[in-house]
């Protein structure tokens, strides 16, 4: 029998359908196990849009039936994942959900058509309205070079070629891939040459392109590390690819499971979010399957430059470079505002992506790529991505400082790089939804290892991305943390 929340006091406390019953045949559970399944269902099928209020939990205890902590603590659950966001003054609300950008897909067959985006599989952005954000994804934007950028903008536009401003090479501009071509060799081990550079707006068009290439040509599951970004496997879905979950431990993704794949997406060099690098002996391993069954793996670098302890490991594209795709971004390093990514293809599959490419959008945008060109080529992109390193050092070791200080109960695990860390919480710090919820009330947004896969059975933690805010707000931002963690 459908259980109904009905309108209270207050004009948010409107009718809300609750198949309770039903919900926790679905999870096996009690009634807050229940009420949480059947509030994500009523979000995933859009019943609760983005920023609806819900009914407060008196009101819908009362109306339920339900004991009004079963509420508040699924609630608070919901908020931890990231389903919801709950503000003073605000009540409860369906949190925002951003929308991924695809582009155009092709024609697919007609027994096979690509499932939809779900909107729930979407990572929420939980830091919306709040004055202090250490949610992972994003690099400090006020450190963003604007002099420098500016400077080489003018350089690039001035000596243009008139060809440049028309329809140009689906793979992006010569002149930034050369460029490219030449910074990833020196830096990152990488071995390709400009004509097997693709150019894209961002990391999330290439993984959108790759999967179509690679369901044009026959394949139908991928390998996807278990925790990760959501948006990377709907992305896949979205093409037609069945994703299958690799295990992820200390040394990275378990590789030995790929047995009926045709392709493998990895972090090879920073794991998202646990933050170790795949393993020597993986890094071999998965090469090798690789070379032995003609499967491809997509290597996603995101943040491989921003190792703070010793020299970043190359690339794994540099062992295998006609089975590896490099997928890089400009986004971490620089800001993501650009909508600049790049694609290192193995000959075989070239052809494949730009195809897609010309399908998506033909090319992206030319100033932005003659500037980056000429960003790399007078070394500015080199000297920023080292001032860049210094800072996000400073940043993780003030905050392994201050949780050293003022909660040493909290373990920061992970290697010494990228933008973010994760926080293992003791069992004494209490449940993680409450720790995101004290943390929200203080004005600081806070991501859960849940949000990004980890089962219910994983022990707590939190992953921060020191990164994000800017200058001015990070003192205030790692307070609000350790205030949090502090408290019993």
């Amino acid at each position: 029998m459908d259980d109904w929340a009905t309108r209270g006091e207050h004009a948010a406390d409107y009718d809300l359908l609750l198949d309770l019953a039903a919900a926790r045949a679905a999870v096996g559970g009690g009634a807050r196990a229940g009420l949480e399944h059947a509030l994500r269902e009523a979000v995933r099928d859009g019943r609760l849009g983005t920023g609806t209020r819900l009914p407060s939990s008196r009101v819908l205890a009362r109306d339920l039936g339900l004991a009004r902590n079963t509420v508040a603590d699924a609630y608070a659950q919901l908020v931890a994942e990231g389903w919801l966001t709950a503000r003073q003054g605000s009540g409860t609300r369906v949190a925002p959900r951003p929308v991924v950008a695809a582009a155009k897909a092709t024609a697919r067959p007609a027994d096979a058509p690509p499932p939809p985006i779900a909107p729930a599989e979407l990572v929420p952005d939980a830091a919306t309205g709040l004055p202090y954000s250490l949610w992972p994804g994003s690099p400090d934007l006020s450190s963003f070079p604007r002099a420098a950028w500016s400077a080489a903008a003018r350089r690039a536009l001035a000596a243009a070629p008139n060809e440049a401003f028309g329809y140009t090479d689906p793979r992006g501009r010569p002149e930034l891939r050369e460029a490219l071509t030449a910074y990833l060799a020196r830096v990152r081990g990488v071995r390709t040459d400009p004509d097997h550079l693709v150019i894209c707006t961002g990391y999330v068009q290439g993984v959108g392109l790759l999967a179509r290439a690679l369901y044009g040509r026959g394949a139908r599951r991928i390998a996807v590390e278990a925790l990760g970004f959501p948006d990377t496997r709907t992305l896949l879905r979205t093409a037609g690819l069945e994703t299958v979950p690799l295990e992820v431990d200390g040394d990275g993704a378990r590789v030995e499971h790929l047995a009926g794949v045709q392709a493998a997406l990895l972090t090879p060099a920073h794991q998202f979010p646990t933050g170790v690098p795949l393993s020597p002996g993986r890094r071999t391993a998965v090469t090798g399957w690789a070379r032995g069954s003609g499967a491809l793996i997509v290597e996603d670098d995101y943040d491989g430059e921003f190792r703070y302890d010793r020299q970043p490991v190359g690339a794994l594209q540099g062992l295998a470079p006609d089975h590896v795709v490099y997928a890089g971004t400009a986004s971490k390093s620089l800001a993501p505002g650009l909508r600049l990514a790049w694609l290192a293809m193995p000959p075989h599959l070239l052809d494949a992506v730009v195809r897609e490419k010309r399908l998506a959008d033909h090319h992206s945008p030319v100033l932005d790529q003659l500037t980056l060109a000429e960003f790399l080529t007078s070394g500015a992109y080199d000297r920023h991505v080292r001032r860049m390193r210094q800072h996000y050092r400073r940043r993780r070791d003030r905050l392994v400082a201050a949780l050293a200080a003022r909660a040493p109960h909290v373990h920061v695990s992970g290697i010494a790089a990228g933008l973010h860390a994760v926080l293992e919480l003791p069992p004494e710090t209490g449940p993680l939804s409450a720790v995101v919820t004290r943390a929200r009330a203080a004005g600081l947004a806070l991501s859960g290892l849940p949000v990004y896969g980890a089962p219910p059975t994983t022990p707590p933690a939190l992953v921060i991305g020191y990164a994000t805010p800017p200058d001015h707000a990070f003192t205030g931002a790692l307070d609000r943390l350790c205030d949090t963690l502090a408290c019993p």
